[in-house]
């Protein structure tokens, strides 16, 4: 078995914007697993000053356990539990392997330094059939939500007006950057067009709100009917988030409060000791494929909901997270997911993924 690296940077199409910064650029580790006659391509996309494994040797620690899965042909996954991204991106790249896989050569155009756009070619999966299921097959599609990123108050105005008239009947809105007073203004007129029948509102403030005013910023959001709150106060704060769990007049789920629980026991006591309503999982961040089957297993036995996100990966790390949101959720999918950003780069990697109405879908006519 052979393990080859290739380290890439993709643009975003305009400045994504959150709580924590804005990112322009995306850099992702590609690993192809061959074993001389098929090859399986996964994708490793840590997130800077948010993954536990960002680290400035990413690429010498990946390539480690690149070498240890060379040598065995297994992944050692108890020592790559603290490693999300890498996991996820071996499993991903052997799940590819075993299974049909559509290959090409592709080349994509990268910025320059001088600024012109230059070929990158390499041989990549245009579509890997990891499971199989109907989404996989072409034959349902997965509900998304529309997701709108942090501005200026004019910015996500019109972000949410146009996710409005593309159909979405599910918009999550990432709150927390700008003047709170602006941000509920904003709920409040999309409450004055859209009862919560026609849209369901999730807000993302990314850990935004200081901990003594998030129940009364909780409180005035309530009045507009939404879904869910995600992390609304910096993560590590357990008992601080139970109480608002507790006390606030809306769903809370939480996100990055899960990066870097990756011990099944620990995993258990942060459900039972928070309780929240949902949990919001990205395998790039919370356990790769199967930390994340366990996440979604220790929420069922305590009563807590749960649905799954990318996490700015390109398209190899989108169909990878779709197609295991379709297998572990199963073949009718009630919940929108979020999975809407396949179209957010200027060099993304070719893939049959479309977004049809509020639904991804895999494309057998590309």
């Amino acid at each position: 078995m052979k393990v080859t690296i290739e380290e890439r940077v993709l643009h975003f199409k305009q400045p994504a914007g959150t709580s924590r910064g804005v990112y322009t650029e995306r850099r992702s580790w590609f690993v192809t697993v061959s074993d001389g006659e098929r090859c399986g391509v996964g994708e490793c996309a840590p997130l800077p000053d948010l993954s536990c494994d960002a680290r400035p040797d990413y690429g010498k620690v990946l390539r480690a356990f690149c070498d240890r899965l060379e040598q065995t042909g297994e992944i050692p996954y108890e020592a790559m539990r603290d490693y999300p991204s890498m996991l996820f991106g071996l499993e991903t790249a052997m799940l590819s392997l075993e299974c049909r896989t559509e290959s090409v050569e592709f080349a994509t155009a990268v910025p320059s330094a001088e600024g012109m756009a230059v070929a990158n070619s390499t041989l990549c999966t245009l579509h890997s059939t990891l499971y199989d299921t109907p989404f996989s097959r072409g034959e349902a599609g997965i509900p998304i939500n529309g997701l709108v990123w942090m501005g200026s108050y004019e910015e996500m105005l019109r972000r949410m007006e146009e996710k409005l008239e593309q159909g979405y009947h599910c918009v999550k809105l990432k709150i927390g950057a700008i003047d709170f007073d602006h941000e509920l203004d904003l709920v409040r007129r999309i409450r004055e067009r859209f009862s919560h029948r026609e849209v369901e509102l999730r807000l993302d403030a990314n850990g935004g709100f200081p901990y003594d005013e998030a129940l009364y910023k909780l409180e005035l959001l309530s009045q507009y009917a939404i879904h869910s709150v995600e992390q609304p106060i910096r993560q590590g704060q357990w008992a601080r988030m139970a109480e608002l769990c507790r006390d606030a007049p809306l769903p809370i789920a939480l996100d990055e409060e899960l990066i870097g629980v990756n011990d099944p026991g620990q995993k258990r006591q942060l459900l039972r000791i928070v309780k929240p309503a949902y949990i919001v999982l990205k395998p790039s961040l919370h356990g790769g494929i199967s930390g994340c089957r366990e996440w979604i297993a220790l929420a069922r036995e305590e009563g807590i909901g749960s649905w799954i996100t990318s996490a700015l990966e390109s398209n190899v790390g989108l169909n990878a997270i779709a197609q295991f949101c379709a297998d572990v959720y199963g073949s009718d999918i009630r919940m929108p997911q979020g999975l809407g950003t396949g179209r957010l780069f200027t060099d993304n990697i070719p893939m049959p993924l479309e977004i049809r109405g509020e639904r991804l879908w895999v494309s057998r006519n590309s």
